[in-house]
């Protein structure tokens, strides 16, 4: 029996069925190849996962000193300033004021204190000679008298009238030292009054010599600590003209016109929402992201937190938060009190967790799943939250070094 021969039409219609399923295939299979590798992706971790509340605020520093013109000088004018901004160390001048007015009060009060020393000199010097002239007076005095006395003692001797004489020539003798010897005690008490005049003198003009030397050394305001000098507005010019004060403006006694914050006392200050206060406490630990250098968190402790809210109205509604203090341990040389940063307050620390970023979790028929990435697709999978913090989220389901999508595949979100 003769076989019949399959048309060529046929085999060829054939052959081209074949290859258009084949490139189907391949075309499918690409698809959902390059659908794979466009998704972007995370690797769930294990480790130490941080439950923490977030908040934001400003730096400020614990301790700040103020430094002010001085209490006893008036009409002070500024004539040298150190940058503003700039760091400066204990004892390193600040301010400088104009000193010509009491460098020329100085001298004269220089002057005066040297007169005042010479007139005292010469006054002592006087009080000596008249001392040593009264002595010497008062010794010729009493060796008159006691001449006298000698011949007194020869009545018995002489003839009376002799002796009477003798007798008039002791008393006055006698009354000679008594004057003397008064004349003696005026001449030391007035040495001594003028002495005591000229002392004062010389006490006073070294007041006022001491008092403008200390005016003079205050002319140079000087930095109690170690810090960064920021000056004050002036409100000489009023309110609305108010300016940092500047080379060249006068101030008044006991103005303030600087300040020197402690950089060792730098803190974070934030504003905690009313939802997170009671979820943390004092002395918990703070990681604090400087916005200039958030590369580098800083170790921080949670110091204090206002007790009563604060309400801010510069939103619409108004918001109500806490004060939270967290002292900074090893502040950075690069930080300034007002600069912005973030804080995180650590809450509690699950140790060994499986944590993955918070993108990756969805939400799949009212159940948190994720999308694990296999050979050929992304497969959903169901897992259990254990915590989450503003960025990722500690699950139970997948294990370490599962890698999972970050957005939903596009299959499932229809």
């Amino acid at each position: 029996m003769k076989r019949r021969r399959i048309p060529a039409i046929w085999v060829r219609a054939l052959l081209l069925l074949l290859l258009m399923t084949g490139v189907a295939f391949a075309w499918l299979k690409f698809r959902r190849t390059g659908t794979i590798v466009s998704l972007p992706t995370a690797t769930a971790r294990q480790g130490d996962f941080l439950v923490m509340v977030r908040c934001r605020g400003e730096l400020g520093a614990a301790r700040s000193i103020q430094l002010a013109a001085p209490l006893d000088v008036s009409d002070l004018q500024i004539v040298w300033l150190a940058p503003t901004g700039s760091q400066v160390k204990a004892g390193e001048v600040v301010i400088r004021f104009d000193p010509s007015h009491t460098q020329q009060d100085l001298k004269e009060k220089t002057a005066a204190l040297k007169q005042a020393e010479a007139s005292l000199e010469q006054a002592v010097a006087q009080a000596r000679i008249t001392a040593e002239q009264d002595k010497l007076d008062l010794a010729k005095a009493r060796y008159e008298m006691e001449k006298a006395r000698l011949e007194a003692s020869k009545q018995t001797i002489v003839s009376v009238i002799q002796g009477q004489e003798s007798a008039i020539d002791l008393r006055t003798a006698e009354e000679k030292v008594k004057v003397q010897e008064a004349t003696n005690a005026l001449h030391k008490e007035s040495d001594e009054a003028k002495i005591a005049s000229q002392k004062r003198l010389r006490d006073q003009a070294q007041m006022d010599v001491s008092l403008l030397e200390r005016r003079l050394i205050q002319m140079q305001v000087k930095s109690p600590l170690n810090g960064v000098v920021t000056y004050l507005p002036n409100y000489t010019q009023g309110w609305m003209n108010s300016q940092p004060y500047k080379i060249g403006d006068h101030v008044y006694a006991g103005a303030a016109l600087a300040e020197v914050p402690d950089l060792s006392t730098l803190q974070m200050e934030g504003k905690i929402d009313e939802d997170d206060r009671g979820r943390i406490a004092v002395g918990d630990d703070v990681l604090v992201h400087v916005d200039a250098f958030p590369e580098k968190p800083l170790n921080a402790k949670l110091t204090s937190i206002s007790p009563l809210t604060e309400q801010s109205f510069t939103e619409w509604p108004p918001t109500r938060n806490f004060k939270g203090y967290a002292l900074i341990q090893q502040p950075d040389p690069r930080m300034r009190p007002g600069m912005n940063a973030g804080a995180d307050i650590i809450e509690t620390k699950l140790h060994k967790a499986i944590s993955i970023p918070a993108r990756a979790l969805f939400t799949v028929r009212g159940k948190p799943t994720v999308y694990v990435k296999s050979d050929r697709e992304y497969v959903p999978k169901e897992v259990r939250v254990e915590a989450r913090n503003p960025d990722e989220v500690a699950v139970e389901g997948i294990a370490a070094g599962t890698v999972v999508t970050l957005t939903q595949p596009a299959q499932e979100t229809k």
